[in-house]
């Protein structure tokens, strides 16, 4: 069910947002995000001059090379438009996250590494959906192929008190996981 109808507006403002896992014939995966930002009108820059209507005000690409245990090998970051050219200055920076895994921690990692003055922020933003990509690429293939038993395994399943749906007391616990269950 979409939004409820909304008052007599303008639209002023798009920001879109696309995220692809790939999965490469060498055993790792790229996962990808591409952020655009646009306005509906026209307005001039100081470096840019007069940006239009439609015209990306940022457009920033980052690819993250990964394992399937989500630990990062490779990174490339690549702003196309910013408000400035030294926007472009700050995409090395990015290479700081080869090492670390998307998993517990990972926002506060990437913070740590290329939050504030040591990144961009709009990349950084871009690496919440490319984190998410991530799981939702490897996870499905890696069990499928792995053929998990989700009732009767001893492990807690990675998803366990994620979101309000997979909490240990609900009934997608209760029915999946029904060994890790603790609702009443």
């Amino acid at each position: 069910m979409p939004l409820s109808s909304p008052q007599t507006r303008e639209t002023m403002h798009t920001r879109r947002v696309t995220c692809t896992g790939h999965r490469r014939d060498d055993g790792l995966w790229d996962i990808e995000g591409h952020l655009i930002d646009e306005k509906t009108y026209e307005f001039c820059n100081d470096e840019r001059g007069k940006v239009l209507p439609g015209e990306p005000v940022h457009e920033m690409w980052i690819r993250l090379t990964i394992t399937e245990k989500m630990e990062i090998k490779k990174v490339e970051a690549v702003t196309d438009h910013s408000p400035f050219s030294i926007c472009r200055n700050i995409t090395p920076n990015f290479q700081k996250l080869i090492g670390i895994t998307i998993g517990p921690g990972w926002r506060k990692q990437v913070l740590s590494r290329v939050g504030g003055i040591e990144g961009c922020t709009h990349i950084v933003e871009l690496l919440g959906p490319v984190a998410t990509t991530a799981f939702q690429s490897i996870t499905p293939v890696k069990n499928r192929e792995e053929k998990v038993n989700r009732v009767s395994s001893d492990k807690p399943p990675r998803l366990l008190n994620t979101c309000h749906a997979f909490r240990s007391d609900g009934e997608i616990t209760k029915k999946y996981w029904p060994k890790f269950y603790d609702g009443s």
